[in-house]
């Protein structure tokens, strides 16, 4: 059965916005991060353990952690930390950023360094995760002896590598258990997801697991749905989407969106996250729309 998560929109608000997601049937919740960007954005870490603080059941998910940005111990402990506060239902999602260097040189970090700084990042997080004592030599980080106690309750802590470029796909067939991209067609989903396994088989792991993030909007009037979606999308990343909403997002009538949803399907996803591109004066009505009217028919 299809897993399917939705994403925070409100920072002042997560613990009672986690909950009504929990009581509406969704299974994960999650939420991005940026240190500075083109529209409000929380943390990912703090937002969802105000979550976790609030539900007993739903997962939860970074959508995505900015890896490059932390020291990668630090990372780790954050990680373990909110798992075991929430009993284990944490998932690290993961991604390079980049699409603002200023929010890099803001924190030190030089941009061109972001994909090798997450690679070795994640290499040390598997570790610290599951040993004790951990001695590590890296081109961006030492360490003698580390050990993160309390360790994360779930073995492995699943992590998910999010992308749309070859490199990420690497990362994730190499460093990760799930595949979540974003931005993407059925076609290239699926042709992701092939190439990432075919990595993982000659490596003599198994396959991955197989996620989507897309960008949601549902109204009776399925113009009216995507006029929101490309407003609010050509906001937050500073461009026009206008012509990118019907390639890139799902956003309709319940009807129109459940069928659009139905390739990805069928191209491989079994764990969906939602994310409302909309304004947020109609968010609430789009959550309730996609619980009662959109994933009905894939339960």
């Amino acid at each position: 059965m299809v897993a399917f998560g939705i994403t925070l929109t409100r920072i002042e608000g997560a613990a009672a916005q986690a909950r009504e997601f929990e009581e509406a049937g969704f299974d994960i919740v999650g939420t991005g991060e940026h240190v500075s960007f083109n529209v409000s954005v929380s943390n990912s870490f703090i937002s969802l353990a105000a979550a976790a603080g609030a539900t007993s059941r739903i997962e939860l998910m970074s959508t995505i952690v900015l890896v490059p940005l932390y020291p990668a111990a630090l990372l780790a402990k954050l990680a373990a930390t909110l798992d075991v506060a929430s009993g284990g239902r944490y998932h690290l999602g993961v991604g390079i950023g980049g699409e603002l260097p200023r929010e890099f040189e803001a924190c030190g970090v030089p941009v061109a360094e972001r994909g090798p700084r997450t690679d070795e990042a994640l290499a040390l997080c598997r570790r610290l995760f599951s040993e004790r004592e951990v001695d590590f030599d890296g081109r961006f980080t030492t360490c003698r002896g580390v050990t993160i106690d309390p360790a994360p309750i779930q073995r492995p802590l699943p992590i998910w590598v999010a992308g749309r470029q070859k490199a990420a796909m690497r990362r994730a067939a190499d460093l990760a258990d799930g595949w979540l991209p974003y931005m993407y067609t059925p076609e290239m989903l699926h042709e992701s997801i092939e190439m990432i396994d075919t990595i993982r088989r000659a490596d003599g792991k198994p396959p991955i697991r197989r996620g989507l993030f897309i960008f949601t909007c549902v109204h009776p009037n399925g113009d009216e749905a995507r006029r929101m979606a490309a407003e609010r999308l050509s906001k937050q990343y500073a461009q026009d989407f206008s012509r990118l909403v019907g390639r890139y997002a799902l956003a309709g009538t319940p009807d129109e969106v459940a069928t659009q949803l139905r390739p990805f399907l069928d191209a491989g996803a079994e764990t969906v996250m939602l994310s409302s591109a909309c304004h947020q004066s109609y968010v609430d009505e789009n959550h309730r729309l996609l619980a009662a009217e959109v994933l009905p028919a894939f339960r």
